[in-house]
């Protein structure tokens, strides 16, 4: 099962609204991320990853089974598209390191995923959001009962995706 673009849309978007709330600052630096001279520019944002955390979940919290299913989805289908050896090379990290990094890459917004997508070079090395990798199926455990199922027949652990791998 594939996501729409409306879904992923939505998904963006939650993650825009989560940073906006924080403010102009945080902004600015994962706004920076893609056109940084050094990782040390990358590592000052991590200080607002638990504040952006937290508001996602908020923005999350009144969301329904289905809606936090195809969330879910869209997140495993994002961390699926990046795991590649070559953002790897750049990333570092074991096997759950890299799942954490691309967590990370995720976090950062769509313009962070899309520079990395095309330029692996831009990702960060040890930049790392594990809360992220399994955040709305976290949340539709802690509401529901139970983990969701996205029916989309991969897996977002590292190396999972074989054609980013070949």
């Amino acid at each position: 099962m594939i996501s729409t673009p409306a879904e992923e849309s939505r998904f963006w978007e939650l993650i825009e609204q989560a940073w906006e709330r924080l403010g102009a600052e945080p902004n600015q630096l994962r706004s920076g991320l893609v056109d940084r001279d050094s990782d040390d520019e990358a590592y000052a944002v991590d200080e607002y990853l638990d504040g952006f955390l937290d508001q996602l979940r908020e923005l999350s919290q009144d969301l329904s089974a289905q809606e936090l299913t195809v969330l879910d989805r869209v997140l495993e289908r994002k961390l699926y598209d990046i795991d590649r050896a070559d953002i790897q090379q750049v990333t570092d990290g074991s096997d759950d390191g890299f799942l954490y990094c691309r967590g990370f890459i995720v976090a950062m917004g769509r313009d962070f995923y899309d520079a990395v997508m095309a330029d692996p070079a831009v990702a960060v090395l040890d930049g790392e959001c594990e809360a992220m990798c399994y955040l709305f199926a976290n949340l539709h455990n802690d509401h529901f009962g139970v983990f969701p199922d996205t029916g989309s027949g991969i897996s977002r652990e590292s190396a999972s995706n074989h054609a980013g791998w070949a």
